[in-house]
């Protein structure tokens, strides 16, 4: 039904120039409630930091096109999804600068559960209303915990792969009380069997917060750049890997959070 009210708009909507890009890429920012305001202060700033930074802008300018087009979406539970940066055009170093500065000229509040297949759906939802045609279309989703909200990850990233869009990882694993109890020591694996896929899909874990910056320069230059990673984390065969782990973890604890 998802898929059928996209092409029914597409229909209906009036024909409109679109404009070629390197790539359309999606940036979906986990701001669940796990996330403290200094954290969700440092992911803004982080990816504004690396929106705007020289690196990042020279890989633009060797593209093929030489632009890209960017939304920023935080999510957090299933329906929970608010377009901080609808799309738009980077091409000069004043469109990098004014996205960088629109990141943080405000902050949201933390919201409620984790729903990485809701954030994977509705970036890809995302692509077909735009102005925009890419050689490339790039989910990057960054968490800090497993699918516990929504439709099963599984089937979201089957759903977003048949659609020819790539989606990579950014997982956070830095460990406090809050992760200890509703996270998973090895987010990077299960991002890596559960989350990603498409050609050249790649995870980028963040250990600590000060990581934060650095990783998503990097992430973001192999993006544009269509490249991946030299080095990667190991991989357990998905068909051993429990990628319910989240909604088994959000059972057990559910007597804190309880549903309205």
């Amino acid at each position: 039904m998802r898929v059928l009210l996209i092409f029914l708009l597409v229909l209906a909507a009036p024909a409109k120039a679109q404009t070629e890009v390197d790539v359309e890429l999606v940036l979906a920012v986990d701001v669940s409630r796990s996330m403290t305001p200094a954290e969700l202060e440092i992911q803004r700033r982080g990816y504004a930091e690396a929106l705007s930074s020289d690196e990042v802008f020279k890989t633009i300018g060797k593209g093929m096109i030489g632009r890209i087009a960017v939304t920023y979406v935080e999510w957090a539970g299933s329906a929970s999804q608010t377009v901080v940066i609808p799309w738009t055009l980077i091409e000069t170093r004043d469109d990098a600068q004014a996205l960088a500065d629109r990141l943080t000229s405000w902050f949201n509040d933390g919201m409620r559960r984790t729903s990485i297949s809701g954030a994977l759906l509705y970036g890809a939802d995302s692509f077909e209303l735009n102005e925009f045609v890419g050689l490339r279309r790039v989910i990057d989703v960054s968490g800090d915990g497993p699918n516990n909200s929504g439709a099963l990850v599984l089937d979201a990233r089957s759903q977003v792969l048949a659609r020819g869009i790539t989606i990579n990882g950014l997982p956070l694993m830095t460990r406090d009380a809050f992760s200890d109890r509703w996270g998973i020591p090895d987010l990077d694996i299960y991002y890596q069997n559960c989350v990603i896929g498409g050609p050249g899909a790649f995870v980028i874990p963040v250990l600590t917060w000060d990581q934060f910056a650095k990783a998503v320069r990097r992430k973001l230059v192999l993006e544009i750049a269509g490249l991946v990673p030299q080095a990667a984390p190991q991989v357990i065969p998905a068909t051993t890997y429990d990628c319910l782990v989240g909604e088994k973890i959000w059972q057990r604890n559910m007597g804190d959070f309880p549903e309205p």
